[in-house]
């Protein structure tokens, strides 16, 4: 996800860079090649007039209407969702360091179990995205530790398990109370729950039947739109057909992008972000040098 600045109204109507726009302008240049067909045709196909009005297309993209916004509201849900569980695992994270810290203040193992819970951190953000944790593991765990994760399959919910582990060797010397451990062990428990939300919506995608569905409905009203506007528009009617287009173009791509909240799109979560607060979040309860803040940047770009 590109992360940005707050924008005025007027640099909005020129963002490139996070917009959908590049890539749907082979769609866009297709529609003005339709649109100029039937300018030059005057709505006809092989000599025969396509009798159509405007009429029709504005019953139909009416409902074309209310179908894209169940389809981006669909969309959204899944994201908001996977916002929320990421938020959720930025608490949880801080209340088992704090609690840590302050139940077992002597404890050496704090430390570890803080750098175990960053490294859980970002080996989910890299299942999820189906990239590859060498680096970051081997930077918060060493290479031995993080060599001997390389052949296991969900290593978020091993490297779970190793704070889990490490918890109960506090207790069994006597560094926390039973009462203390079933308290921490929550917290590795909420952990646990923000995986499985995030591998639910992960590997659930919306069915491929609606996707199939409104991409065929959203291209034929794209397409028939030019004979229906033709009669009346004339000579306008590229320039209107391909902003038409755009809309509803834009608003498909838009959520697919926004469905996938995992993604390296633009429009995905900004998880590279939401891993480096928690890492500097933890690491300043333990007293830790903090990495370097990942802040917004402007990407757009007048054109």
């Amino acid at each position: 996800m590109i992360l940005r600045p707050r924008q005025n109204w007027f640099s909005l109507l020129f963002v490139w860079n996070g917009s959908v726009l590049q890539s749907i302008i082979p769609q866009l240049l297709f529609m003005a090649v339709v649109s100029s067909l039937a300018v030059v045709t005057q709505g006809r196909i092989f000599g025969e007039k396509i009798p159509l009005n405007t009429t029709p297309f504005t019953l139909f993209g009416l409902t074309l209407a209310i179908f894209l916004a169940f389809r981006n509201t669909a969309s959204y849900q899944r994201f908001d969702e996977a916002r929320r569980l990421w938020g959720n695992l930025l608490i949880s994270a801080r209340d088992l360091t704090s609690q840590l810290q302050c139940y077992a203040p002597q404890s050496d193992e704090s430390r570890s179990v803080a750098h175990t819970l960053i490294a859980f951190v970002y080996a989910l953000k890299h299942q999820l995205r189906g990239t590859d944790p060498e680096g970051d593991l081997t930077r918060l765990l060493g290479t031995d530790r993080a060599g001997r994760l390389r052949e296991i399959r969900y290593r978020p919910v091993a490297l779970l398990k190793e704070v889990r582990r490490e918890l109960a060797d506090l207790q069994s010397r006597g560094s926390i109370s039973d009462t203390k451990l079933w308290m921490l062990d929550a917290q590795v428990n909420e952990l646990e729950k923000c995986v499985g939300g995030c591998e639910r919506i992960a590997s659930t995608p919306i069915p491929f039947a609606y996707n199939v569905l409104l991409h065929r409905t959203v291209y034929t009203y794209c397409v028939l739109l030019p004979f229906g506007l033709v009669d009346s528009t004339e000579f306008f009617t590229p320039l209107l057909c391909v902003f038409i287009s755009y809309t509803l173009i834009a608003l498909e791509a838009i959520a697919s992008e926004v469905a996938e909240p995992f993604s390296v799109a633009p429009n995905a979560l900004a998880l590279d972000v939401m891993t480096r607060n928690i890492e500097r979040s933890v690491l300043e309860l333990c007293g830790c040098e903090l990495p370097e803040e990942i802040v917004p940047v402007r990407l757009y770009q007048f054109t």
